[in-house]
């Protein structure tokens, strides 16, 4: 199989985020980044299944120069090459565009699969996996659990509500994004670190892709949250306190 991982590289968790002027992104300068832990489990995923079925993995990323990190991370975990498609802005994109520019890059690689994360951990759209299916015209399954490839088919198991599961098929070639937990990722070993240095990763211009950067959504601000303390007291009967308790939990709270 021919598998290509679209992994993103975000903010650290850990890491002091300050606004810029004007509210639409975060300050980068000194502060660390990660690999977006949701595309750590596809890539997870994505070797197991290379493991038991032969083949290879690619790794895709989009962004600045730093965004290599993310991919020399995933050749080191076993991934056979990657394809950094540069951008130094784009933080800027929406889900269309950013999907519109990834399905421009690997239009000819013809992979037989292709593994998104369910979503990003910075600004968390939880589009661009399913956009990218689209654009493709291939089939696509969303929150997988668990992946059973037979011959050209797949057995999918995805995760619904309140504890549910869902078991579909779906042929190749397809786009799936992982659900967290599907897996437990690896960690690096020296030897693959050292391997990681002789893997191939491509670089393309994203402006070379003749993607249009018209944009179908924008952001208008971020913010830090406000820490806030309230505190009201319910006056009345049992009865009535218990009425308005269950008010302000279903239309206030937003718990019931």
């Amino acid at each position: 199989m021919r598998i290509g991982v679209c992994i993103k590289q975000v903010p650290a968790k850990d890491a002091p985020l300050a606004i810029v002027d004007g509210g639409t992104w975060i300050r980068e300068s000194d502060i660390g980044f990660e690999t977006n832990e949701p595309d750590g489990f596809a890539l997870e995923e994505a070797l197991r299944l290379k493991e038991k079925h032969g083949g290879e993995v690619v790794a895709i990323s989009m962004g600045p120069e730093r965004a290599k990190q993310t991919i020399k991370e995933a050749l080191a975990k076993g991934a056979e090459r990657g394809i950094h498609i540069s951008d130094p802005d784009f933080f800027k994109l929406d889900p269309l565009t950013s999907a519109r520019s990834l399905a421009a890059a690997i239009d000819k690689e013809n992979f037989d699969l292709i593994l998104t994360g369910l979503q990003s951990d910075d600004q968390g759209f939880g589009q661009t996996g399913v956009l990218l299916a689209e654009l493709m015209g291939r089939p696509h399954a969303t929150i997988i659990m668990a992946i059973e490839v037979n011959g050209d088919r797949m057995k999918l198991k995805r995760e619904l509500e309140a504890g549910w599961f869902q078991w579909v098929e779906v042929p190749l070639p397809a786009v799936l994004t992982i659900q967290s937990g599907i897996n437990k990722p690896r960690y690096a070993t020296l030897k693959g670190i050292m391997a990681a240095k002789k893997k191939e990763i491509a670089t393309l211009d994203r402006a070379s892709l003749g993607v249009a950067d018209r944009q179908t959504q924008r952001v208008e601000r971020i913010y830090v949250p406000q820490k806030a303390k309230k505190t009201e007291f319910l006056t009345g009967t049992p009865k009535e306190t218990a009425a308005k308790l269950i008010e302000k939990l279903r239309h206030e709270a937003r718990v019931i």
